[in-house]
This record gives C-alpha cells, structure tokens and sequence, in this order.
C-alpha cells in the first residue's frame, strides 16, 4: 500500500494533518490461491458425483452392452465386458414381431407429433386467457385446474374408456391425441401462465394502440416471446408420450396399430419367457429419439424452467 502525509492550516494557526491511503502501485490484481483442503474436498465431490452417476447409468450401460452378446451369454455375467460380439439380436429383433419394428417407431412417432401439436396449441390458449384475460371466475377455474394435477390417470381410465369404446375409438390413436386439443395436460398450462406473467403488460397495450386485438396480441407478440416455455412443453410432452404404456396398451389392442412400448412387451409372452436379446436391442433403438431429444433440447428445458415464474 501506499501512504501519504498533506498539511493544512494557515500560518500562526496549528497545522492539520491528514494521512491518505493510496491503492498499491502493483498493477497485478490480487489472486486468492486455494487452499489444499478445498482443493481435496472438490476432488472428492467430484469423483462422489462421477461414481452416482455411474450407478445410475449402469443398468442402462449394461442393457447397451448385452444387446450386442448373445442371448445364452447375456445372464452369464453382470459385468460390462463384452466377449462374444453380434448384431443378430438387431436383426432378429426388428422382425420378431408380426409386423417390423418400423412400423411401431411410425405408430409412436404418430402419436408423439399429434400430442405436441394439441398441448402447444391449447395449453398457450388457455395459459394465455388466465394469464391475461380478466373474467367472472378465472381464479376459481385456474384453481380447479391446478387440482387436476394431483389426479391420477388411473382414477378417469375407466370413464375415458367407456366414452371412447362408444364412440368407436378404441383401438385407434385418437384417444391419444385427441384429448391434447383440449387442454388437459394443466402442468403445461400452469408453466405457460407464469412465463406469460413474467412478461411485461405494456407489450399488450401496446399492440391494443396498434389496433390488436386478443388474438393479434397472442399470435404476433406473446407467442414469439414464448418460446422456452414452448419447447419445453414440446420436449416433454415428446418423452412422456413416448414412454406412456399404460394408455396406450389400454387402447391400442391390435398389432397394427401398437406403438413402441406395447411392441417391447410383446416381446414377453404368457409364460414369461423372453428373448432378451432382440428384446434389449429393440429397447437401445426405443430410447435414440428420447436422448437425441434431450441432448438437443435441453437448453431449451433448462431455460424455460429457470424463467418460469420469473417478474
């Protein structure tokens, strides 16, 4: 550091003085050195998480490598090494069933789109109604809404499947998509809302100067804002409807028309005998599209979740 002495005061009179403190002359900035405590507890934390997250990929890692062994080596070691190499379960697996596993990636892929589209289209309209339109009864209905929630599929099951059976729709795809164009999914509803909240009112009167009306205000202004919480609708609604087997083997009855996950229990007859190796394969090309749509979509979860509720 570095100090200066000034003196004040006039003759005959007593003298002030004054002690000034200068920053250091050393232009370096300061640099704090971590201790060796701190640099062993990160090391720990580290090689703690990296050991977790091995535990929890290992079954899948597991799955991965036995869907290249085959079928009478599969349980004869529960490590990872692979010993015997073959791609017949691949090939004997996509035509195992009665129709190629094509034709089931199809089928989901069917579903999946139509689902998207209904929750982006709905879910936003709703959300933007209770976010920004005032009405007899908003905060009773956004309440109801929000219950519904913490109801679980199983309880509406047994209605929704007589509804649809008399309406001839079983055994088709509509009671998977169908339903998404009416809003039904509330947790996309709820997370549309607070990220329109978070969105400045002065957005929406100035497009009502413009001559906007609600609709002109959602589409042209809110809607291009949206778009975290819509990917985030979007890849979710990708995962959970690409994984859903419990609606979908409810309603998908023939195999024509079965999608992904009644296809993998095909694959398990009555007796409960397996073949697990095309089974393990068909289940590695089952789970591509949902890590590619979490390894390219996951800074649109990780954005659209952080803002949510944000003011």
């Amino acid at each position: 550091m570095k100090t200066e002495t000034v003196r004040t005061g006039a003759d005959g009179e007593g003298s002030a003085t004054q002690l000034i403190v200068t920053g250091s002359t050393d232009p370096r900035p300061m640099r704090i050195t971590r201790t060796a405590g701190s640099r062993v507890r990160s090391v720990l934390k580290h090689v703690g998480l990296s050991l977790l997250g091995l535990l929890m990929l290992y079954p899948l890692l597991w799955m991965l490598v036995s869907s290249f062994r085959p079928t009478e080596d599969i349980f004869s070691s529960p490590g990872l090494s692979l010993e015997g190499f073959t791609l017949e379960n691949y090939t004997l697996g996509w035509d195992a069933l009665s129709h190629p596993f094509g034709r089931y990636l199809l089928n989901s892929a069917v579903v999946v789109l139509g689902a998207i589209v209904g929750n982006l289209i709905s879910c936003s309209l709703a959300a933007y109604a209770f976010a920004r339109l005032t009405f007899r009864g908003s905060k009773w209905m956004f309440g109801l809404m929000l219950l519904t929630i913490m109801l679980p599929l199983q309880v509406i099951i047994v209605p929704q499947y007589i509804m649809f059976n008399s309406v001839g729709w079983v055994n088709t795809v509509l009671p998977l998509i169908i339903p998404k164009l009416f809003a039904t999914d509330a947790f996309f509803i709820f997370l549309m809302v607070q990220f329109i909240r978070g969105l400045p009112r002065e957005l929406d009167e100035a497009a009502r100067i413009d001559g906007c009306g609600h609709f002109r205000t959602f589409t042209q202004i809110l809607l291009p804002l949206m778009t975290p919480a819509l990917a985030t609708t979007a890849i979710f609604t990708f995962i959970w409807t690409w994984n859903d087997f419990f609606s979908q083997v409810i309603y998908l009855t023939s195999p024509e028309s079965y999608t992904v996950q009644p296809a993998l229990r095909a694959f398990l007859d009555s007796q409960g005998q397996s073949s697990w190796g095309p089974l393990f394969a068909m289940s590695i090309v089952s789970i591509i599209p949902v890590f590619l749509a979490f390894l390219f979509g996951q800074k649109y979860l990780v954005r659209g979740i952080a803002t949510t509720g944000m003011k």
